[in-house]
């Protein structure tokens, strides 16, 4: 029986990409792919539960994809992660970027950062499954609702 490819695997081979170790990537490069997939993941929840007009749809997101929000699920689901995703986490959090969010604290763009990171971490490990067990963890225990 063969196994099917995942969407990264399907992607990486549509788009003859090499496999490169993604240890090398800096935890801003991380951070940019983790960003995406983490705004992906909220908007899919919203739609999927709330068939709203466009407006509405992007409050909601927006209410938990921000620097804020984001900061506080990284803390939260710290006692969940491994010994790598922490580690990190941690080069996230200590990146220096030339940017900062507009409507964010440093100390809460930098936790974002290190969630993204991580984020994009383990999306680029194919471990999408983990992905959704911390973001689904870190809703619960900060009892957002989508």
């Amino acid at each position: 029986m063969e196994k099917s490819l995942s969407f990264l695997e399907k992607m990486k081979q549509e788009f003859s990409c090499e496999n490169k170790d993604i240890r090398t990537y800096s935890p801003l490069t991380l951070a940019f792919v983790g960003d995406c997939v983490f705004d992906l993941i909220i908007r899919t929840v919203i739609v999927e539960r709330a068939n709203r007009s466009p407006h509405d749809l992007h409050k909601m997101k927006s209410a938990i994809v921000k620097a804020k929000t984001q900061a506080e699920l990284g803390e939260v689901i710290q006692e969940l992660l491994t010994e790598d995703e922490q580690a990190v986490y941690r080069r996230g959090r200590n990146a220096k970027s030339g940017t900062t969010a507009k409507n964010a604290t440093i100390g809460d763009y930098r936790k974002a950062t290190a969630l993204e990171a991580l984020v994009g971490y383990l999306f680029l490990l194919d471990q999408e499954d983990r992905i959704l067990f911390l973001v689904k963890a870190g809703l619960e225990k900060l009892k957002i609702n989508i």
